[in-house]
């Protein structure tokens, strides 16, 4: 339980929270709303005891264990299963006791550390870490990778894994879902709901709040408001809310309108001198209601383009991929958003960097895509489905013509104009520069009243057209990297995960200004409610392929939660969707075959034999007699040891078959 009497919360000069009075139990799950600035993160510290009220109390409980995802950026050279393992400090030290009894061969040592092993749960601790890379999209072959080998979307998910694995009775998550793919977003949603502590979450993606959380805490004009039910039934309790306050408003305004005419009529009259004095102490009692006052909507707006061909870009037969050799082949896919892990080298590049699907081709080449018949026309709206790593960055990248073809054509009508939004763009807009300069850059010979115009449009009017973006929020600098893209007038929008810095307002409003939208769009993001809103059509980009997927985001949700459960071991098989011709293509290659089910069924076989192994020799360093016995003692921990190792190999294999198999 969490309890705010009276809590108020100052940064620097500004008041953020004043007069919270609330209570959170036990077992809730709670979105924390409202927009950027109003306080959210700065709670979150409040309650982790980072920073103290400025006026009343907040009481977490002495005995509440707290979890949340640390905001630097790890770059150790622990193994990466060894990182997340950490998040349990109790079991990772409990390893580490008997790691270091063994290599003493400290025998009492050794029995304490196991019984301390058993008390804490220590046996599976390798197992629990490596579920949760496993479900956060990290192939079994990087758990031993070291940490400081992973690109920074990486590591943040390493955080949130270590996070995860903490033992905790409330789990602060502010974000998790940034840097993660829709894949990963479905995951951590079913893991949620299983967590049987205390969940606060800030988040600004609706459906991921709709399907996780029980209450709404809505932070807003520095007040803190409690409702009951996921994001949706927040905003329709809160639209009555607003509604009835305004009614209220209106009723009171009138009758105060009323009493102020009486008085106004007969305060000069002796004969109503007695009433129209006791309208006036009426109207001095009547409690002030305030009016709604509209919330500033954010409305953008992609101008139509100038020209519109029906047929405006299309790949036929095309490799998609990294052209450099070796080393550098490597270090160009780690760099490339969220199409690579992170920097490694050429020899071990292809499973890390694409994806299973991935594999070199002649001369050093790095081949992401094959064969890829892929058509925009006018009006498409394509949502790309598939994890991260599996080359849907690389393929926005080869239609905007950023990424030069291995093998096949790109074909672009003369009036193509694309507005692409990379993952990168954010980053690279000018620092010291203002919106305008950057707009003055794209059209030197446009006037100066044409920009603020324009500007004014995106939330930025008046003087704000002309401050340095060094001052600007994420949020803030998001918009104006999609305003630059709105004023080329693009008749095709390529845009890779634009909703990473946006608050749930400029979501909907990008939403709403992508829907009418005349152009072609080709939309990667894991925020359902914007790509649910969008896209028409999805295409899966997976396993060396892009294909299409028949069927809309609650289909894809459920085709991936049945892959691992599937009864017969396989997962389901796409359906073609109905689409328009493609180009003329090379004949279908057949369907890549799932994993034989007998060597399925013998790793399965083999990690329970080493498992019942493994619980037989610490049953037995368990029993006191057996430390008379100095040399069985020895062989009895190297065995334990051995089978460990072994256990943790069939344990990444075992892994590895289920991905294959439910790819």
């Amino acid at each position: 339980m969490i309890a705010f009497k009276n809590f108020a919360l100052r940064r620097g000069e500004r008041l953020l929270l004043s007069d919270v009075d609330l209570t959170l139990h036990a077992g809730w799950r709670v979105g924390v709303v409202g927009r950027n600035g109003t306080g959210k993160s700065s709670l979150f510290a409040a309650v982790r005891g980072e920073v103290e009220a400025d006026k009343g109390d907040l009481d977490v409980g002495h005995r509440v264990r707290v979890a949340s995802i640390a905001q630097e950026m790890p770059s150790l050279p622990d193994p990466a299963i060894e990182f997340v393992l950490g998040g349990d400090a109790v079991v990772a030290a409990a390893l580490k006791a008997e790691s270091d009894a063994l290599a003493a061969e400290d025998w009492e040592a050794v029995a304490e550390a196991h019984h301390r092993l058993e008390e804490v749960g220590g046996y599976d601790g390798a197992a629990r870490a490596g579920r949760l890379l496993h479900g956060l999209g990290f192939p079994a072959d990087t758990h031993q990778r070291a940490v400081s080998t992973f690109s920074g979307g990486w590591r943040v998910r390493l955080n949130l894994a270590r996070a995860l694995m903490a033992p905790s009775d409330m789990l602060l998550l502010d974000e998790p879902t940034n840097h993660l793919d829709l894949d990963a977003v479905l995951w951590l949603e079913q893991w949620l709901l299983k967590y049987p502590g205390t969940l606060l979450l800030i988040s600004h993606d609706r459906e991921f709040l709709d399907n996780v959380t029980t209450h709404t805490l809505h932070l807003h004009g520095g007040k803190a408001r409690l409702y009951t039910g996921d994001y949706t039934a927040f905003e329709r309790q809160r639209s009555e809310q607003l509604r009835l306050q305004q009614i209220t408003h209106e009723k009171a305004q009138a009758e105060r309108a009323h009493l102020q005419s009486f008085i106004d009529r007969f305060s000069a009259s002796a004969a109503k001198a007695k009433q129209a004095q006791s309208r006036v102490k009426r109207l001095a009692k009547m409690a002030g209601t305030e009016a709604v006052r509209a919330e500033r909507e954010v409305r953008i707006d992609f101008p139509q383009p100038v020209r519109l061909p029906h047929a405006l870009m299309r790949l036929n037969h095309a490799d998609l991929g990294y052209a450099g050799r070796g080393h550098d082949a490597s270090r160009a896919a780690a760099g490339q958003g969220n199409d690579g892990i992170g920097d490694v080298t050429a020899s071990d590049a292809f499973p890390l960097l694409a994806g299973e699907g991935a594999r070199r081709a002649d001369g050093g080449k790095l081949l992401i895509l094959h064969n890829v018949g892929f058509g925009l026309e006018a009006g498409d709206r394509i949502g790309l489905l598939g994890p991260n790593g599996a080359g849907k960055s690389t393929l926005v990248k080869s239609l905007v013509g950023d990424l030069a073809l291995l093998d096949g054509e790109r074909y672009a009508h003369p009036d193509l104009r694309i507005g692409y939004f990379a993952q990168h763009t954010v980053e690279s807009l000018v620092a010291g520069t203002s919106p305008i300069d950057h707009l003055r850059e794209l059209s030197p010979n446009a006037s100066v009243q044409d920009f603020r115009n324009f500007l004014g449009k995106w939330s930025f009017p008046g003087d704000r057209a002309f401050e340095s973006i060094d001052g600007f929020s994420g949020g803030e600098r998001a918009r104006l990297a999609l305003a630059l893209i709105a004023w080329l007038q693009p008749n095709v929008l390529l845009l890779d995960e634009p909703t990473n810095h946006l608050d749930l307002e400029m979501r909907e409003a990008l939403a709403e200004a992508l829907s009418e939208f005349t152009g072609a769009i080709v939309l990667v993001s894991h925020d359902r409610h914007l790509i649910g809103l969008v896209s028409e059509t999805y295409w899966r980009v997976a396993e060396g392929e892009v294909m299409p997927f028949d069927g809309d985001l609650d289909e894809y949700a459920a085709w991936l939660r049945s892959r691992p459960n599937a009864g017969d071991g396989k997962a389901p098989a796409f359906k073609p969707a109905a689409v328009a011709a493609p180009p003329p293509a090379a004949p279908a290659k057949p369907a890549r075959g799932k994993v034989n089910p007998h060597k399925l069924a013998k790793a399965e076989a083999r990690v329970g034999e080493l498992e019942s192994a493994l619980e037989k020799i610490e049953r037995e360093l368990a029993d006191p007699k057996v430390y008379a016995d100095g040399n069985a003692l020895r062989e009895r921990g190297s065995a334990q040891q051995r089978l460990r190792a072994e256990l943790t190999v069939a344990e990444a294999e075992l892994l590895a078959l289920y991905a294959v198999d439910a790819a």
